[in-house]
């Protein structure tokens, strides 16, 4: 870069109208780690501006969500920390809006130091599975909800987590779905949330209440599955900063309170065609296609190999109670929210697959990959699914995994998976998860403590 106005020419027009007439101050050049954080390097804009790549240690996605490290069987130089090259991608450059000066945020591409893209980085998992797409002739279109919880501050985890206080002095009260009032108690909160994602350029399809105490659900546009996994990346860090102005915290945690229902990523799937923008799961006549009932088929085999990347903590699979706002089953059915495969009332040009299994928790780029990795082996391999659910089918037969061990194991004996998800990061995925899986069996549990101390 030669000069600060050359790279800003390159920005969306959000960025670009964020900082009009005012001086940049600060430009944070971030990555998501395996779990979905940000990471990266803040600097001055000045100094951003004379750079074209930074470095990073290729260790940081060896870690675990607790801050340790994952020993990675037949790694070579694992903890020598090699440098990664990042490189910004100016298209995903954002507001910070929350920050005390003018500062952007910019993700950034990762490359080895010959060029080639690191196959450990969740957001190159999700290139290469759109990439196998784009060889087909096929264009993945997807849409995701993010459902999430604002609650009291929690600094004690021995302590449980409770709903917020709402603006009339009472605790958010459950079982207020869509109710505009229960909105209303955390409107402050929204008003954040509605302000940062307009400073930030991006867009909000619909806001509502959910089913739990304080459990809010934003809808996002469907789009390209970079870009959405890029929004709700952002989206994640930008909720939490507005509740942290108000005195309260945003967690996506699938399970955060047993008595609450837990938090999904729903993501709702189409496929275009690039040559006439129609969707490919819709034939002349308006009736399903072959591709549509084959990327069911793909989430029906291939999801239960599939669940780790899109419930990946021992607390995702608190959440996969039958009968509280959540699937426990692949099976599908047209409008059936009790279905882990649901297919939504649409128009014939707007036909979708709605996989409702996947948590608030996970990494956006490796659960939309995993998900569109699972209905391209489907399309691929022409997978017929099972006849379509009728009724309640919270108590049908299940093939979701009940621990996240059950769910590597599965993985790690899945190689059709792995090899489009990539061999290299599934491997490094797993004992990632492994490891945390281990220090989790560790921790002496209050309920262990309660009913064992003196009764045993």
């Amino acid at each position: 870069m030669s000069t600060q106005d050359d790279w800003l020419d390159k920005i969306p027009q959000a960025a670009r109208d964020y900082i009009a007439g005012r001086r940049l101050e600060e430009v944070e050049c971030i990555i998501a780690d395996t779990t979905g954080i940000a990471r990266g390097k803040a600097m001055p804009a000045l100094t951003f501006s004379r750079m074209d790549h930074m470095y990073m240690p290729d260790v940081i996605y060896y870690q675990t969500v607790t801050g340790g490290y994952a020993d990675i069987d037949d790694l070579k130089d694992q903890y020598v920390e090699g440098d990664m090259v990042l490189k910004p991608d100016f298209s995903s450059a954002t507001a910070a809006p929350w920050t005390g000066d003018v500062t952007l945020q910019v993700i950034h591409n990762v490359e080895d130091q010959k060029g080639n893209p690191m196959p450990l980085v969740p957001r190159n998992v999700l290139k290469r599975v759109v990439s196998l797409y784009e060889k087909e002739g096929w264009v993945p279109v997807v849409a995701p909800e993010l459902e999430f919880y604002l609650v009291s501050p929690n600094v004690d985890p021995n302590v449980p987590i409770e709903p917020m206080i709402g603006r009339t002095g009472r605790r958010a009260a459950s079982q207020q779905s869509y109710s505009m009032s229960a909105v209303d108690e955390y409107g402050p909160v929204i008003d954040d949330i509605y302000d940062f994602a307009e400073a930030q350029g991006l867009e909000i399809d619909t806001i509502i209440q959910e089913g739990g105490g304080g459990q809010i659900e934003i809808n996002l546009k469907h789009g390209d599955p970079i870009k959405l996994a890029d929004e709700v990346f952002y989206f994640k860090r930008l909720i939490k900063e507005a509740a942290l102005r108000h005195n309260c915290f945003a967690t996506f945690m699938a399970k955060p309170m047993a008595d609450q229902p837990g938090s999904a990523m729903h993501i709702h799937h189409s496929i275009m065609d690039p040559k006439t923008d129609k969707n490919l799961f819709t034939n002349a006549k308006d009736e399903a296609t072959d591709l549509h009932r084959h990327f069911i088929g793909g989430l029906q085999e291939y999801m239960p190999a599939g669940l780790a990347f899109i419930a990946p903590y021992v607390n995702s699979y608190r959440r996969f109670v039958a009968e509280h706002s959540a699937p426990t089953n692949l099976e599908w059915a047209t409008d059936n929210r009790t279905t882990g495969i649901r297919i939504p009332t649409s128009v014939p040009a707007a036909r979708r697959v709605e996989n409702r299994v996947a948590g608030m928790d996970c990494n956006p780029y490796i659960a939309i990959a995993a998900s569109l990795a699972c209905g391209y082996l489907g399309m691929k391999k022409g997978i017929e699914p099972r006849e379509a659910a009728k009724g309640v089918a919270y108590f049908g037969h299940s093939q979701i995994p009940e621990t996240i061990h059950d769910a590597l194991v599965l993985m790690n004996d899945c190689p059709e998976l792995a090899e489009v998800m990539g061999e290299h990061f599934v491997k490094i995925y797993s004992a990632i998860k492994t490891a945390e899986h281990e220090e989790f069996q560790q921790v002496i549990s209050p309920w262990e403590r309660e009913h064992l101390l003196m009764s045993v």
